[in-house]
């Protein structure tokens, strides 16, 4: 393949919400929006096999820059042909710069203009990257969709130590950009701004003007949400940012993964999710369901023989019942995690599903009216 085209076309747009339905087309693939993408931090989303990952519907899978620079190193995943074949998987790749692992580890970390410095979480050893270098890994790792370095800020911050994470992050996206030589990757900037909705539309004026340069960036990220602010706050920040995003390229919003957040998301108008939730909740021995968040742990499950969700297609749903899913969960059984991982990663694939028929049919309004009423939208 060469130069092959990143589209985005927008198929429909909601009548009564800010809500998209859309294409975005990759090497590996045509991805339909709205879509959540499961979390493979170690090119491996926990427990599960890359069969049944597609079996669940799922069209991207993230994997982390940072994790896998420092075990087994990119350069023996280029080797290995790049990470679609390193990890068998032949859709879509995202890969995270690694920003915000690196910067949630602020006590190890040393930061300026030019980039950052680190310490391995592995061995201890020092490491520097600038944006040009964290565009080389990405590039042997050979994801389709690539993220900027950027600084994520931590909640709470001050407003100036937020501006200059809004001004660095934008001069870096344009220095990946330029350092950018891969016609086989999507580049998306990312907006920060933490809560400061003042900065958040000046970090989206700094990356359109960066965009107007000649080599427009293929879609655009929200970060620094979902960082410990609640949710409502979020919501109410994310609505303008969405809204002032282009409305012809891909916009994802990352970390953010419980069902309700991601109802409300999507009616702002956001294409793309990620989040560690449906498999870390899933190994604490929790389950998404159309009755809310689920604790199998609870003795209340023990003799309860019926499904999972009786309203969910998923293969743990059709064939163990919630008692025996809690005595794999009490006995320790690694079983009991792949199959809740599963359920849960069904679960945000099927709505992501719903939501965008709902879309096409511009209903969504009315679908969302029914969910705040629902089980299913306690409990997030």
């Amino acid at each position: 393949m060469s130069n092959p085209p990143f589209a985005f076309t927008l198929q429909n747009a909601d009548s009564g919400t800010n809500a998209r339905a859309g294409l975005f087309q990759t090497p590996h693939g045509t991805v339909q929006t709205p879509a959540f993408m499961p979390v493979g931090t170690h090119a491996t989303v926990k427990g599960l096999t890359v069969e049944q990952l597609k079996a669940l519907g799922a069209q991207v899978v993230l994997a982390n820059t940072y994790h896998l620079y420092l075990r087994p190193g990119s350069s023996l995943i280029a080797r290995a042909g790049g990470l679609h074949k390193f990890m068998n998987w032949d859709r879509s790749i995202l890969t995270d710069s690694g920003g915000f692992q690196i910067f949630s580890l602020a006590n190890t970390v040393k930061i300026d203009d030019e980039g950052v410095a680190f310490q391995s979480i592995i061995d201890g050893s020092r490491h520097r990257w600038s944006p040009e270098e964290n565009m080389r890994i990405q590039n042997e790792l050979g994801a389709d969709i690539v993220m900027q370095l950027d600084q994520c800020p931590p909640y709470p911050a001050e407003h100036g130590f937020v501006a200059t994470a809004v001004r660095r992050s934008a001069d870096w996206a344009g220095r990946c950009r330029r350092a950018q030589t891969n016609p086989q990757q999507a580049l998306f900037a990312i907006v920060q701004g933490g809560l400061y909705d003042d900065l958040r539309a000046q970090s989206i004026q700094r990356l359109l003007e960066t965009d107007g340069q000649g080599r427009p960036f293929e879609g655009f990220a929200i970060g620094g949400y979902s960082v410990g602010e609640d949710h409502r706050l979020m919501l109410e920040g994310l609505a303008p940012v969405a809204a002032a995003l282009p409305a012809g390229r891909p916009r994802y919003l990352m970390g953010v993964g419980n069902p309700t957040s991601l109802v409300r998301a999507v009616a702002l108008g956001v294409d793309l999710f990620d989040c560690v939730l449906p498999t870390r909740t899933a190994r604490m021995g929790s389950a998404f369901s159309s009755q809310g968040r689920l604790n199998l742990r609870n003795a209340r499950f023990a003799n309860d023989l019926g499904p999972l969700d009786p309203e969910c297609g998923c293969p743990c749903c059709q064939s163990y019942s919630r008692a025996y899913l809690r005595y794999l969960i009490m006995s320790r059984e690694i079983l009991a995690s792949v199959l809740l991982s599963i359920h849960n990663l069904y679960y945000l694939t099927n709505l992501m599903q719903v939501l965008r028929s709902q879309i096409m049919a511009n209903q969504l309004s009315g679908f969302i009216k029914e969910w705040e009423k629902a089980p299913a939208c306690k409990d997030y």
